[in-house]
């Protein structure tokens, strides 16, 4: 950590932060990670007309890999063995984070742009902050819910625009993608608050090994002489950055800075996609893309001026755990 001053400046309390300015600062680390998934997705996916690794031996790969170091890092920090009230809100993780999210973003990415992927996906902020106010009961303004529903409506008219006067079914996968991170991100929330961060993301992805591996072993391409390298090298960044790094950061920006919060600095996560896809993908801006996806921006930057109440407890901590 010494050779890293600023990162360990943010990771630390000596600095005189509040615990939401250092938890803001964590989120944007994670959602920089998270906003080159898109491209990197496709690269390894391929499109449907040139497909390259398998949507599934994607999703699995991308847990397998870090899975596996995961355990070495969980060794290597004498990690805890999570406490029995984890093992839900972990499970509801490992469903959104590690099967849910990748292999719906994947399958979309076969039939869409990681450009038209970034602008829907735009509304992911939203979805977090209200999943967060439900489940911790928070109790946003109805200007928040007013965001929140022109969001919906501007992603849903980029879709149905872009559709030809219909939603796709990579929209679909999409939307699908979007409630499961929603929802994984309140499993992988409530155990940072009382676990270190790193430790969540690699009990996750220790814990689907015995699901991740096999699948990965058998959906292994037969031959891989028609496999571009660049796809294997989108395989590996969404293996280590997206399924892991990001992660490190992004959980403990959550517990530090809370959930409403700290889930709008994904307000610029459509833009670090769509600048990322030009130089991987080469991909084009267009006039619709663009304005759509700065109204989107607009509205979760609007959403998150808005006033949101204090988390209320859901339960008392147990004696045993309230000295941990």
């Amino acid at each position: 950590m010494a050779r890293f001053p600023i990162i360990e400046r943010l990771l630390g309390a000596s600095a005189g932060w509040s615990d939401e300015t250092r938890g803001l600062w964590l989120g944007f680390i994670g959602m920089v990670a998270f906003g080159i998934t898109l491209p990197m997705t496709r690269l390894a996916v391929g499109p449907a007309e040139l497909p390259q690794l398998d949507p599934v031996f994607v999703t699995a790969g991308r847990a397998a890999i870090p899975g596996v170091l995961s355990i070495f890092y969980l060794l290597w920090r004498r990690a805890q063995w999570p406490a029995r009230h984890h093992y839900l809100p972990l499970a509801v993780c490992a469903l959104a984070t590690v099967v849910g999210f990748p292999i719906f973003l994947a399958l979309a990415l076969r039939h869409v742009h990681a450009m038209h992927a970034a602008v829907i996906t735009g509304i992911l902020p939203l979805a977090s902050a209200v999943a967060g106010a439900i489940y911790f009961r928070q109790r946003p303004s109805l200007g928040f819910w007013a965001c929140a529903l022109v969001g919906c409506i501007l992603v849903a008219g980029y879709a149905v625009a872009r559709g030809g006067g219909q939603l796709t079914t990579a929209d679909g996968l999409l939307l699908c993608a979007i409630i499961v991170t929603a929802i994984g991100f309140l499993g992988g929330t409530e155990v940072s608050g009382e676990r270190p961060a790193p430790e969540v993301i690699c009990w996750i992805l220790a814990f689907s090994l015995p699901a991740t591996i096999p699948v990965a072993w058998l959906t292994f391409p037969e031959s891989t002489a028609d496999i571009a390298w660049q796809a294997w090298g989108g395989l590996l960044y969404v293996a280590l950055f997206s399924m892991w790094l990001g992660f490190f950061f992004w959980y403990r920006g959550l517990a530090l800075g809370g959930m409403v919060r700290v889930s709008q600095v994904q307000l610029l996560q459509p833009f670090v996609s769509l600048v990322t896809a030009i130089p991987i993908l080469g991909e084009r801006l267009d006039a619709m893309t663009v304005l759509f996806m700065l109204a989107v921006m607009a509205t979760v930057f609007a959403s998150r001026k808005m006033p949101v109440g204090k988390p209320r407890p859901r339960r008392p901590k147990p004696p045993s755990q309230a000295r941990m």
